[in-house]
């Protein structure tokens, strides 16, 4: 009997799920307390990208005052991340200058929300290979880009996060359905989790008047058993445990040497690791 196509070792999100779902909006405006309440509602999370310089601008896209940014996001149900002190494009000044515009926005929102924050997305979409070199030495794990993927993997550097579209995609729609009604383990050979995330800027929904949008997704994708809702953060975490594995040569024992337990599919069981623990696969 060939087997080979069941040896392989697919990482499992929690609870043993194929399937994640997370959602990356930006700037911090006031349609945002419309959204993280649809999102409540589906039991799905967020991660929203702030700027620490621009709450006197309101008509800049209707974005929030510090206190009503403080209020909508400081009960920790959704992540909070940054997008630059002023939102200007980090690779059109100077090094430092983008260094300073990226630490003064994580210090702000680190002392504000009372919360260690090491994500971001990138304002503009701008950034370089400086940016790119700079990021880990500042704490920062992980960046959103704009890059459509159009798909369900995952990245294979979280600093050049390419989420799989924006919620304007004409994509969207059957993407979204895909992601509902298949799964991974309907593959023959290709096994790996699939992950959708959809990004965007609240303000979107009002300027173009099509809430229904992301009420529709969120009632499509939200409130299931079969996906994990996470923060981009969560993910990183969840994703940076699982590669953080330790096999034997034979691939048949398993360490977990995270503070976090994960969990993985071979043969087509699946098993949950807990932290600093070894497992043996069973054989047929």
């Amino acid at each position: 009997m060939f087997r080979q196509m069941f040896e392989e070792k697919y990482m499992r999100f929690p609870g043993g799920r194929s399937k994640a779902l997370t959602f990356s909006y930006d700037d911090g405006v006031k349609a945002d307390v419309r959204l993280v309440e649809i999102f409540n509602k589906n039991g799905v999370k967020g991660t929203f990208n702030l700027n620490s310089l621009l709450f006197d601008c309101p008509s800049w896209h209707g974005r929030m005052d510090e206190e009503e940014t403080y209020l909508t996001f400081c009960n920790r149900q959704h992540e909070v991340a940054l997008h630059g002190a002023r939102h200007i494009f980090l690779n059109k000044v100077p090094l430092p200058e983008a260094v300073n515009e990226l630490v003064q926005n994580r210090l702000y929102l680190e002392n504000k929300f009372q919360r260690i924050v090491r994500g971001m997305a990138y304002a503009y979409n701008a950034y370089n290979g400086e940016i790119l070199n700079i990021l880990p030495q500042l704490g920062i794990v992980y960046a959103r880009t704009t890059h459509a993927t159009h798909g369900f993997g995952m990245p294979e550097n979280f600093l050049e996060w390419n989420p799989t579209c924006h919620h304007t995609d004409p994509e969207l729609p059957a993407l979204a359905q895909k992601f509902a009604s298949d799964a991974p383990e309907n593959e023959l050979k290709n096994r790996e989790p699939w992950l959708m995330y959809i990004w965007g800027h609240s303000y979107e929904f009002d300027d173009d008047g099509n809430w229904r949008i992301i009420e529709d997704v969120c009632g499509l994708l939200g409130n299931r058993e079969d996906i994990w809702y996470a923060t981009n953060g969560e993910i990183y975490d969840y994703v940076s445990a699982y590669r953080s594995l330790v096999f034997s040569i034979d691939g048949e024992l398993a360490y977990n040497p995270s503070a976090i337990p994960v969990w993985l599919e071979i043969r087509g069981k699946v098993y949950k690791i807990a932290p600093a623990q070894t497992i043996c696969f069973e054989k047929d």
